[in-house]
């Protein structure tokens, strides 16, 4: 990897402009993620986070600008052009089968990936090719005790958890999270970062995120988009001294 520059780049946004009405949701963004990084993009409500979001997974396209997947111009592919590209959003390619194990869910994204259709799954469910590479991602990611228990039984911040296993199941290049954390207690949210944090390094990550500890504790950059702006971008440190930063944002979630 380049240790600087656009060689490790793979998404690289330029100029994006979205309108609707009169309201400029996203306001000529320039954003540049690198390869291995988890980058977040936060900002108070209202700032333009899901417009921007919804541009990068391709469920809306942008009025201008450009955005570019390794080199390649994806600014009009839909989300499903993008996921099989390897740009994958977390609730948009997963939803957890309540009535399977957590085994089966991923084991059932493992073999979506290889072009399967569902209808194929019953006679499937016992195939060691789709249940081996699915028990291997529940342990790696420190879900493997819970293989054998039924998703409806598990816990809310478990569920979440086995959701982010499926999608990487379907082996992704970038992976956009949108809000983790929401909805967690304090306990659920630190178990969540805990298992992005065994990620860091071996995905690419883009992190959405209101929770500021889970910000600073997971992300390598941070983004801040104020009123569809970017008005900062840097290490956790350089964005928790910026003086326009805590003004804009930081400052406000203070106060709050």
């Amino acid at each position: 990897m380049a240790e600087s520059g656009m060689a490790d780049v793979l998404l690289d946004v330029r100029g994006l402009v979205k309108t609707f009405g009169i309201l400029r949701a996203t306001d000529y963004v320039d954003l540049d993620v690198r390869t291995g990084e988890t980058h977040a993009i936060i900002g108070p409500n209202g700032a333009g986070k899901t417009t921007l979001i919804g541009q990068l997974a391709g469920n809306i396209i942008p009025d201008a600008g450009e955005i570019r997947f390794d080199g390649e111009d994806i600014s009009r592919l839909d989300a499903s052009a993008r996921a099989r590209k390897g740009l994958a959003r977390s609730f948009q390619i997963t939803s957890i089968y309540r009535e399977f194990t957590a085994l089966d869910n991923v084991a059932l994204a493992v073999q979506a990936h290889a072009g399967h259709s569902f209808r194929f799954w019953q006679p499937a469910r016992g195939e060691a090719a789709l249940r081996d590479p699915a028990r291997a991602i529940l342990n790696d990611l420190g879900l493997g005790e819970r293989a054998d228990v039924l998703a409806a039984n598990l816990a809310h911040g478990e569920q979440r958890q086995l959701e982010i296993a499926m999608v990487l199941a379907t082996r992704p290049r970038l992976l956009l999270l949108d809000e983790p954390v929401a909805g967690m207690g304090a306990d659920e949210s630190q178990r969540m970062v805990k298992f992005l944090g065994t990620l860091k390094g071996r995905q690419t990550i883009i992190l959405v995120e209101h929770d500021m500890d889970a910000v600073f504790s997971l992300a390598d950059r941070i983004s801040v988009l104020v009123y569809g702006r970017i008005i900062a971008t840097g290490a956790p440190e350089e964005i928790r001294e910026n003086p326009e930063v805590r003004r804009a944002y930081l400052g406000e979630e203070s106060e709050a």
